[in-house]
């Protein structure tokens, strides 16, 4: 990863004012922007990585479920950032999140979609952008099925020619270089984006600068680039991340103990197995007998009875697994009540607040 060479101006604006209905029944009970990825809140990697790259002024454009996001993080400073929050009374298209943020902002600013986990270097991100006199910077990545993301065709020197968002199943695809959903503008250029009404920053900002030749440019990098967008993307991130696919500038949270990282107040009965990588947040009690892991997250105040087996699965905080349980390769929610013997299968999703019986059977 790059060195933090930015200058501390640079400010950052995070789209965050959906409402994650594609992650749910996930986001039901918690907004996107905060649940948990390897015990952290989503949005908490975003400002790491920010930070990691010279950002500190982060202004979070949101309207849904706001105070999820306040008690989680409040304004950030313990993550070295100042967090300002823009809310919109009614959700205006990512155009129009960022257009609300724009009496905040100067300068030169980062955007990110608020469901977007990725290690790239945005410190080459902007030399790459003030090199080409560019004003509007997209990060371009590839993608094996480009058809669900915004296509973008470039210049052999990187210009934009062409921008095109999810094309339609019968039309031609010429290119698997998407949208990644950073960009770098000129804060002066979102004084063009319409107010009062929804607007498509990539339906609409874009191909108009495009169409006026204003300089914009793609910055294709090699980085780590995960869309958390559903249930499985978003257990397969935990385990991206746990696996050391993505050069991420803070560890998981804990001490590391064997490949697994272990938060000093967790308690791991004698007899009980962790098996490596796995994270154990706060306060987290494993039975006699009980295996964690491989691939494994425990949330905080979770409890694990004797002889239960957890492997490749995201528990929230709160969640009690009675003895005997199993569980493989799924996500559980807050405060969930898991009873002896039962059985959660591969691909399930358990919403918070749920209760599963004793010796039941939860299927994907």
């Amino acid at each position: 990863m790059g060195a933090a060479s930015l200058d501390d101006a640079t400010q950052a604006v995070i789209l965050a004012g959906g409402q994650g209905t594609r992650l749910r029944p996930l986001t039901l009970a918690r907004a996107k922007p905060v649940v948990p990825v390897l015990t952290r809140p989503l949005l908490g990697w975003q400002l790491a990585l920010l930070r990691a790259h010279g950002v500190t002024d982060v202004i979070l454009a949101c309207s849904y479920r706001v105070e999820d996001v306040r008690r989680a993080l409040g304004e950030a400073e313990h993550l070295g950032v100042r967090l300002r929050y823009v809310i919109e009374a009614e959700p205006l298209g990512t155009g129009g999140g960022v257009r609300n943020a724009a009496d905040l902002a100067r300068g030169t600013v980062f955007v990110l979609n608020g469901d977007v986990l990725t290690d790239a270097d945005l410190s080459a991100m902007r030399r790459f952008h003030e090199e080409r006199g560019s004003r509007t910077t997209i990060f371009l990545t590839r993608v094996a099925d480009p058809r669900a993301y915004g296509l973008v065709e470039t210049e052999a020197d990187g210009r934009l020619r062409r921008f095109r968002e999810k094309p339609g199943p019968e039309e031609p695809v010429e290119t698997d270089t998407i949208n990644a959903g950073i960009y770098l503008l000129d804060a002066a250029l979102l004084g063009r984006i319409a107010t009062g009404r929804a607007v498509s920053i990539e339906r609409e900002f874009f191909p108009a600068l495009i169409a006026d030749g204003v300089p914009c440019y793609g910055w294709a990098a090699s980085a780590y680039w995960r869309d958390i967008g559903s249930p499985a993307a978003y257990r397969e991130t935990q385990r991206d991340l746990l696996l050391g696919r993505a050069a991420m500038p803070v560890a998981p949270p804990g001490d590391e103990h064997d490949g697994c990282w272990v938060d000093t107040t967790a308690h791991v009965a004698a007899g009980a197995h962790l098996v490596a990588p796995s994270v154990l947040g706060r306060g987290v009690r494993v039975g006699i007998g009980a295996q964690i892991g491989p691939l494994t997250v425990l949330g905080e105040e979770t409890r694990i009875g004797a002889d239960a087996r957890v492997t490749g699965s995201v528990l929230w905080e709160r969640v009690t697994v009675g003895p005997e349980a199993v569980l493989e390769d799924c996500v559980i929610g807050a405060d969930v009540d898991i009873g002896p013997q039962a059985r959660v299968a591969a691909g399930a999703i358990v919403a918070s607040g749920s209760s599963v019986g004793p010796r039941a059977t939860v299927t994907a």
